[in-house]
């Protein structure tokens, strides 16, 4: 990240209660083509959320702590906030001296988008209004919500509106179709299972391709950063939702790939 700070568009993607395992099977059996397309080595990486929720998730996430690879440690991070005796900032950690990467990067001449998804980013209470406060510029309406079966295209028809000619630019998008309720996603699903939680995901793999041609319609190569900000349960040991301690809550998909200039 600290030799692609200045020369390279940032794009920030939360696929928000995403499963890793869900995520893992619906890719080896090719119902995300085009997740498969872009993810190193065609896989997933199998990481630990720092937060059983999305507001907590993210204020960790915009404070330099990303899900954390599932193996022993110490793993560096990619950009970290200034503190003294951080053990996982090394040569290649972007270490930006101020409360959030948001604001770092603004610092750092980057215009900031917030494309929020889930009610934590919607605006519409001083809670859902204070990590959109982050950004230069944030949009949220109820189409990009988790009632809207199109939510990601909504997103992505605003991006598209919104997006500047020039400039460095971070984007973040927080995309919502997977987390309750799904089963609008799977045709005849009474209630939401495993089953629309993957059905939402391969919706948001059908519209992926139309997120990566804008960003990297504007002459600059791209650095993504792709995840899930915290998993969900449906019944396993008895616990449905998440805001708890469970390995499909803890454990998260997480990617990172650059795409070139025009690569969409």
């Amino acid at each position: 990240m600290r030799s692609l700070l200045g020369s390279h568009d940032l794009l920030f993607v939360t696929l928000d209660t995403l499963r890793y395992d869900v995520a893992a099977d619906r890719l080896a059996r090719g119902r995300t083509p085009n997740l498969a397309r872009v993810l190193p080595n065609r896989r997933w990486e199998r990481r630990h959320t720092p937060a059983s929720f999305t507001y907590a998730a993210h204020h960790a996430f915009f404070g330099g702590f990303l899900p954390t690879p599932a193996g022993p440690g110490p793993h560096e991070r990619p950009f970290a906030a200034m503190f003294p005796g951080s053990t996982t900032v090394g040569a290649d950690t972007w270490v930006f001296d101020a409360p959030d990467v948001v604001t770092g990067l603004r610092g750092a001449g980057y215009h900031t988008i917030c494309l929020g998804g889930v009610g934590f980013f919607a605006m519409t209470s001083a809670q859902g209004a204070v990590l959109p406060a982050l950004f230069d510029e944030a949009h949220w309406t109820r189409e990009f919500g988790v009632t809207n079966p199109a939510c990601f295209e909504a997103q992505l028809d605003r991006l598209a509106e919104v997006l500047p000619a020039g400039g460095p630019l971070f984007t973040f998008v927080n995309v919502a179709a997977m987390h309750q309720p799904n089963r609008h996603y799977l045709p005849g699903a009474a209630e939401d299972t495993v089953d629309s939680h993957g059905a939402a995901l391969e919706y948001v793999d059908r519209h992926l391709p139309v997120l990566l041609r804008l960003v990297t319609s504007r002459g600059r190569p791209c650095r993504v950063i792709l995840c899930s900000d915290h998993g969900t349960a449906y019944g396993e040991d008895g616990h449905t939702g998440h805001r708890f301690a469970h390995e499909v809550v803890w454990t998260v998909p997480y990617a990172e790939f650059t795409l070139e200039a025009g690569a969409w």
